[in-house]
């Protein structure tokens, strides 16, 4: 049954309509894109907005999002690449789930600026901020640089600047979820197609295909910015969130609930990492086995997210929504599907309505088969909206095997034990 899975992965990693013109990707925009381009003094493209238009929207909006694909930031045949985000955007626009095919209820925010290094420093420290900028005439030299050491995180020229508007588009997003909450009981819920991803960057330097962490930044920034002392974050990427794991290990206000593969890179989220000092009982992590999926997951949501946020009282809710976890991808070995990420989305959706009055912005992580990363995303968008899921039109249900639900009880018992639940 592996082999079979391994050749279903294989044969759908990469099979999305792209137009390439030499080694670069062309994005193709919608023509209201086209109308709004812009080109800033640093030569990126932007998009711009009227901002008292985006007021006015928000009013009926129930999705909004922010795009930055880092489209500079790519090294040839390197699983994070600068498909990723284009290839979300084509599946959007072809399942008609963008404003153009919407209006005002799904809206695409197109104002944001880039994160400050204030905002970036808030998290990381300004020595490793300062250093990557530095490094950028070195990655103009010579095209890209590796700055993890001998980990598998480059850069290139336009690294720093696009990850500035990555944490940008996170933070840009806070604040338009919680001026619509001031407006209405049912703001929209927000998602920042961005990368490079960030939930493995440390507070010292990047790691693991993460420059800076753009979660842990806009988490920082609801506090300071809007007061919402109180965060609650939820990891589902496969892999543990380490950066973001590290950058409240110790802080009472912000509760970190990570769902991983056991075993998995980069080997940290022990299910006896539970926060220090004041910080004790604010991290939870849960380490799943291998080849658990969407029954497991279910179970984890209502047995173990769901208290943990009931029981901490949110004021915010923040989400790295890794679409890695999925049976196709690559990297690793759990069997969700299209299916539990809709699930997921739409029962986190219901979570910040009880809980925290609807404010709550997803972030995306990880996901490198581009097939199930675009329906996965799209589907999180129905279940947003309350439409029904098409998970049935791409999930293929003959690769799945059975869950090692023994493992999984153990596992989930555990973790209950240790938090009280």
């Amino acid at each position: 049954m592996s082999h079979h899975v391994r050749q279903w992965k294989s044969h759908n990693q990469f099979n999305f309509d792209t137009k390439l013109l030499g080694h670069r990707h062309i994005w193709k925009y919608s023509s209201l894109q086209r109308k709004n381009l812009i080109k800033n003094k640093r030569g990126f493209i932007c998009s711009y907005t009227a901002e008292k238009d985006l007021n006015l929207q928000l009013s009926d909006a129930r999705v909004i999002y922010g795009v930055a694909p880092a489209l500079g930031h790519n090294q040839e045949l390197h699983p994070e690449s600068h498909l990723r985000v284009p290839a979300i955007v084509s599946a959007l626009e072809k399942m008609e789930l963008t404003s153009e095919f919407r209006g005002s209820e799904i809206i695409e925010l197109k104002n944001f600026s880039p994160a400050s290094v204030d905002d970036i420093a808030s998290v990381h420290a300004r020595a490793y901020v300062s250093g990557l900028e530095k490094a950028m005439d070195r990655a103009s030299q010579q095209g890209i640089i590796l700055i993890e050491g001998s980990g598998p995180t480059y850069a290139t020229a336009t690294t720093f600047q696009e990850s500035l508007a990555a944490a940008g588009a996170g933070i840009a997003l806070v604040d338009s979820v919680v001026a619509a909450s001031k407006n209405r009981p049912d703001p929209p819920l927000g998602f920042a197609l961005i990368r490079p991803p960030g939930h493995h960057a440390i507070p010292k330097g990047p790691m693991g295909f993460c420059v800076f962490g753009n979660v842990a930044i806009a988490a920082r920034y609801a506090q300071r910015a809007h007061g919402l002392k109180r965060v609650f974050i939820i990891d589902f990427d496969v892999h543990h969130g380490n950066g973001t794991n590290d950058a409240f290990y110790d802080d009472p206000d912000i509760f970190f609930l990570s769902t991983h593969q056991d075993g998995s890179y980069p080997g940290t989220g022990k299910i006896d990492e539970v926060g220090r000092g004041d910080g004790e009982g604010s991290t939870l992590n849960l380490p799943l086995p291998g080849g658990s999926g969407d029954t497991a997951m279910r179970t984890v949501f209502h047995e173990v997210i769901v208290p943990c946020a009931q029981r901490f009282k949110p004021d915010l809710i923040l989400v790295s929504a890794g679409y890695d976890a999925h049976v196709l991808d690559p990297l690793a070995s759990l069997q969700f599907t299209t299916g539990t990420y809709y699930m997921l989305a739409a029962n986190i959706k219901q979570l910040a309505k009880d809980l925290c009055g609807s404010r709550c912005v997803f972030f995306l992580e990880g996901g490198y088969n581009l097939n199930s990363l675009s329906y996965s995303v799209a589907d999180s968008f129905r279940a947003f909206l309350g439409e029904p899921s098409k998970a049935s039109e791409f999930d293929n249900p003959a690769i799945l095997y059975e869950e090692p639900s023994a493992k999984v009880k153990q596992a989930i018992e555990r973790v209950k034990h240790i938090h009280s639940l």
